[in-house]
């Protein structure tokens, strides 16, 4: 008998996947996006029950949705940039995620001081930072699905 030659790729030069396809990704940063809005807009309505003004910018759905969706997204790309570039990326983002969290909040804090942002007091200032944690750990959950970070450090 002879033997055919394969018309097919050999195994050692597909393309490996490492992780969910681009429609699961986009999947998971959607529904990043739609659990950190959902929970600000807790935040809102706890934070205009404990007296935080009507009139506060930052509490209304425009707003904050609009600036979840900035956020989820910029992070993703920085996600994703750590992901395939660090030698270490889960070691990184664990020191990076909270301090840019915490520089997130430097603006927030910064209106106990200041006057310039209109309807600013202490419970909606409050509910604000409450809002950037409660993004950032949505967004962290999404991208722990949608770019799954290598355990084994690159050499």
């Amino acid at each position: 008998m002879s033997t055919s030659s394969s018309s097919h790729t050999p195994a050692s030069t597909l393309p490996v996947r490492t992780g969910p396809g681009r429609a699961a990704v986009a999947g998971w940063l959607i529904a990043g996006i739609v659990a950190g809005s959902v929970l600000n807009e807790i935040i809102a309505l706890l934070a205009r029950a404990a007296g935080a003004s009507e009139d506060f910018q930052p509490l209304q759905p425009g707003a904050f949705i609009s600036f979840t969706v900035i956020g989820v997204l910029v992070g993703a790309v920085g996600w994703a940039v750590i992901r395939r570039r660090s030698a270490d990326p889960r070691a990184l983002l664990s020191w990076l995620v909270p301090t840019v969290v915490v520089v997130s909040l430097v603006p927030d804090l910064m209106m106990f001081f200041s006057d310039f942002q209109a309807h600013a007091d202490a419970a909606g200032i409050i509910a604000l930072m409450v809002m950037h944690v409660a993004v950032a750990a949505a967004a962290v959950f999404a991208y722990q699905r949608a770019l799954p970070l290598n355990d084994a450090p690159r050499s």
